[in-house]
């Protein structure tokens, strides 16, 4: 197989991948989501765990130490045959909570604590090291074996650079399809829909090469049988106390792997998806190791197979002249290696930005969160680089530790250190009393011990443990010697590790967490951990607060984005029986806010984040009673009594925001009569006084034809607030005559704009458009919706108190609908108005002064409705601004009796 052919087929096969990832999401943005949650889907995206460590590594661990290398596969199908249950528990948790990874769960649990996801994090990367390492190390490898039989000028002498290549072409691809967005459910449809295809790419490259390996070499299953009983490998003998142990860590690397519980948790959609992997998932594994010991005995008894019995997938076939099967042997380890590391990466940087970036950025903009920019470019940014820097150590341990060829004992390293996080994610779903201090203890004394006794003696001959300390310990403490703590010698080094790091984690975790009391929010927790299928409405920890609504709104807006927030925003003002975009800032709704930041940030930096805005949390008596009240009928009770009151709460908020907003009503109503009277007087006494001028026979022509003229201005004046009243009140009854049509929206924008910017030239005015987005046809009465949009955009141009007055337009599509929102860059409109600004007769400024009678808005409110749309005031944007939403196909309305006012004519504005 020349090596070109190998390069150009790669990366064929990585751009293949790029498009079913970019496929995935376009179709996620579009809601097409039934075949990308699908249980198979699921199921296939858990093939991470088997990466390039069970595909080449699973083969060399079998030649080397037997059946042994079946712990591997072990260890989670007891998982997921028997202890399922756990994972269903795990899944439920996260979808209630909104976890984002590991780390998230841990500090969430234990009182939404960041320095426990700090930790958590650490950790993770540390451990994720030597795992990177591995998946780099195996694809070198592969490319180096291809390379030796092609001519000299395609030689890899330095592999360390093919590596570095490999290294940057995966951070890459996760950057584009791991970091595109920020998802409030932190979730990536394109890379789990890519790691799905891998998942049948190497299963079938592996099972295909031992096929062929069992009736191509071999003479069939009699002859490999045969081969097997005089082999080493039938010389096996079970040592029960290493096999136990590693059959341990394997099945506790399925729950605490960061790259596992990112697919298993984060990426879940569905919890009945657990049903279908609880026996697919162990089925896969079963076949991927099906022929693990025939390659492995064939290969060590093949002449050209080799010295590195990891590589026999590979050497095996080329050995034979069989260069496709080779091929795909090849994009099975590359599919194995490249989906671990991608995931991983996408895991590892979620908590590095979720628990450390984002913190930072708080603690140092503590007094003035709000007016920071925007949130989610530093969250993606900081994961982007997170990325980058995860695969950086990968290769930075990679050529530390020199390449060593036993790819099997690089995966347990990882797999040793992440299972120090088991105690901790155990304790805290099972266990009310634990707490955060004990966790953090246990953890932090684990991860010392393993990084001690494992992880810095396998890094090799680089000087971080010298040979003299190996051999004779810290200040000649030989009984603190790394691989023979406590003077227990003759451990396997791993086993040794795992014995020390989770014996001292657990028994701290459970000593600090018996002395230790945990703190209001963090019983809460344990609740909603613990009873998390008991149907318990998670810790809410807030009490009311004196936080604006819309300032909360701004802070969302930042890291869900303008749409998502304001539609959550609505939807819970609607549940609280408002109209618009402010809920109030109730407990309920604090927790539900907090819940939704969760899924894009963290818990613990969602949590952080409203309590710089409300002044922090507080949790009462009552919550704390409530917690340990545990009896059937007094929770009942306690629920009547809490949806009795919340519909109390509901009934008389209304009812007071009714009175007060008949209150103020009341006073604009009176202060309308008087203008009304005064708009109305006025030009009836300037008609009567000139038109008792020009019955003077002796007046001269020229200031005969001037009188006229104001005469004739004073009655299209007149004429204008008559039409106004009258087209109000057509409207309101809805016998307005509707004249559908098509148009396009751009040329209707346009129209209002050179309309509104007729008047006051001299005023320096600015605006923001999309042209692009604006050209879409609409059907629907053209005229009424352009004097919609010429009295907001001449309100804009009137009120705006910018220096640099700029107002943005901005088009979107949803569906069968379209948003235009006009946002300007001034002061906007206080909140005690904004419930009042589409009521009859409502003015902003000076009521006494001459101007308009306040009907525009209301008029523009009364059109929109008649159209089958709606304007409504957007809070939180930084001045004032306005949603007009319409239905792209007005569904026409016939004529009606009554009409109203030429739509075309000036209007007097708010």
């Amino acid at each position: 197989m020349p090596f070109d052919v190998l390069v150009g087929v790669s990366l064929v096969y990585v751009l293949v991948l790029f498009l079913i990832a970019f496929v995935a999401e376009r179709r996620a943005a579009r809601g097409r989501l039934r075949f990308l949650h699908s249980p198979w889907v699921y199921t296939l995206s858990l093939s991470i765990y088997c990466t390039a460590w069970t595909f080449y590594g699973a083969v060399g661990y079998a030649a080397r130490s037997g059946l042994e290398f079946l712990t591997i596969y072990l260890g989670p199908t007891l998982i997921f045959v028997g202890w399922w249950w756990v994972l269903r528990k795990l899944v439920r948790i996260g979808r209630t909570q909104r976890v984002t990874s590991i780390a998230d769960l841990i500090s969430n649990r234990y009182g939404k604590s960041n320095l426990l996801g700090v930790i958590v994090t650490l950790m993770s990367v540390a451990s994720a090291t030597p795992y990177i390492a591995l998946q780099l190390q195996s694809v070198t490898l592969s490319f180096g074996v291809f390379a030796a039989q092609t001519p000299g000028s395609w030689a890899l002498p330095d592999q360390s650079a093919t590596a570095l290549w490999i290294a940057g072409g995966l951070a890459l691809f996760t950057i584009l399809f791991g970091t595109r967005n920020l998802d409030a459910n932190e979730r990536h449809h394109g890379v789990v829909t890519a790691i799905a295809l891998e998942a049948i790419v190497k299963l079938v490259a592996l099972l295909a090469v031992g096929i062929w390996v069992v009736w191509g070499v071999a003479g069939g299953i009699s002859d490999i049988l045969a081969r097997i009983d005089a082999s080493d490998i039938a010389e096996w003998s079970l040592k029960p106390g290493r096999f136990a142990g590693l059959t341990f860590v394997s099945a506790a690397a399925v729950l605490t792997l960061p790259r596992m519980f990112q697919v298993l948790v984060v990426e879940n959609t569905d919890e009945r998806h657990l049903g279908t992997a609880s026996w697919a998932f162990p089925a896969y594994l079963m076949l991927m190791s099906l022929f693990v010991v025939p390659i492995a005995v064939v290969g060590l008894g093949h002449p050209g197979a080799g010295t590195n019995p990891d590589l026999f997938v590979l050497t095996l076939p080329l050995s034979e002249g069989r260069g496709t099967l080779a091929l795909l042997a090849f994009l099975g380890g590359f599919s194995s290696a490249t989906s671990m590391v991608i995931v991983a990466a996408i895991a590892l940087s979620t908590m590095v930005s979720n628990h450390v970036v984002t913190p930072l950025w708080l603690a140092i903009y503590r007094d003035e969160p709000a007016e920071r920019g925007d949130v989610r470019g530093l969250v993606l940014m900081s994961r982007r680089l997170s990325i980058g820097l995860v695969l950086a150590m990968g290769y930075g341990y990679y050529k530390l530790s020199g390449g060593t060829e036993a790819l099997a004992e690089i995966g347990l390293i990882a797999f040793v250190g992440a299972a120090q996080v088991l105690p901790a994610l155990l304790g805290g779903i099972y266990w009310r009393g634990a707490t955060h201090l004990g966790a953090a203890i246990g953890l932090l004394i684990g991860f010392a011990i393993w990084l001690y006794a494992l992880f810095l003696p396998s890094v090799g001959e680089s000087g971080l443990i010298s040979a003299q300390l190996m051999a004779e310990g810290p200040f000649g403490l030989t009984w603190l010697r790394p691989q023979a703590l406590f003077g227990i010698r003759g451990l396997d080094p791993l086993l040794h590790a795992l014995l020390w790091s989770l014996l001292f984690n657990t028994l701290a975790f459970l000593v600090f967490s018996i002395l230790s009391f945990p703190g209001p929010v963090e019983r809460l927790q344990g609740v909603a951990f613990v009873n998390v299928f008991e149907g318990r409405p998670g810790a809410r920890g807030w009490s009311r607060t004196q936080a604006e609504a819309e300032d909360l709104l701004s802070m969302a807006q930042r890291i869900l984005g303008a749409e998502e927030a304001q539609l959550f925003f609505q939807a819970q003002a609607a549940a609280q029986g408002k109209r618009g975009f402010l809920p109030d800032p109730t407990p309920d709704f604090l927790a539900a806010l907090e819940r939704q930041l969760a899924g894009s940030v963290g818990a613990a930096t969602a949590h952080a984040m409203i309590s710089q805005l409300t002044g922090g949390a507080a949790v009462s008596v009552q919550d704390l009673l409530a917690v340990a009240n545990e009896a059937a009928e007094i929770k009942e009770y306690s629920a009547q009594l809490e949806a009795k009151s919340a519909e109390l709460a509901r009934t008389a908020r209304a009812l007071s925001e009714a009175n007060a907003k008949l209150t103020a009503l009341s006073v604009q109503k009176d202060a309308f009569l008087g203008q009304i009277s005064h708009e109305l007087r006025t030009p009836m006494t300037s008609i009567r006084a000139f038109s008792e001028i020009l019955m003077e026979p002796e007046l001269p022509e020229p200031l005969r034809a001037q009188y006229a003229e104001i005469i004739h201005e004073e009655a299209r004046r007149l004429t204008r607030l008559l039409d106004d009243l009258l087209d109000l009140a057509v409207l309101e009854n809805r016998k307005v005559q509707l004249n559908i049509s098509v148009a396009n929206l751009h040329d209707l924008i346009d129209r209002a704009v050179q309309a509104a910017s007729s008047t006051r030239p001299e005023r320096d005015f600015r605006y923001d458009r999309d042209f692009p987005s604006e050209h879409m046809p609409v059907f629907t009465d053209t005229d009424r919706l352009v004097q919609v949009f010429i009295n907001l955009i001449s309100n804009a141009r009137k009120y705006c108190g910018a220096e640099r007055a700029v107002l943005r337009i901005e088009v979107k599509k949803r569906g069968k609908l379209v948003q235009i929102d006009f946002c300007d860059n001034g002061a906007g409109i206080p909140k005690a108005a904004q419930g009042l600004i589409f009521e009859k007769f409502s003015r902003l400024t000076d009521t006494s002064k001459a101007g308009g009678a306040g009907l525009g808005l209301a008029i523009c409110r009364e059109i929109m409705a008649n159209l089958g749309g709606s304007i409504d005031y957007l809070p939180g944007q930084g001045g004032a601004a306005f949603r007009v939403t319409l239905p792209l196909r007005r569904q026409g309305a016939g004529p009606t009796a009554g009409g109203g006012a030429s739509p075309g004519k000036d209007r007097e504005k708010v």
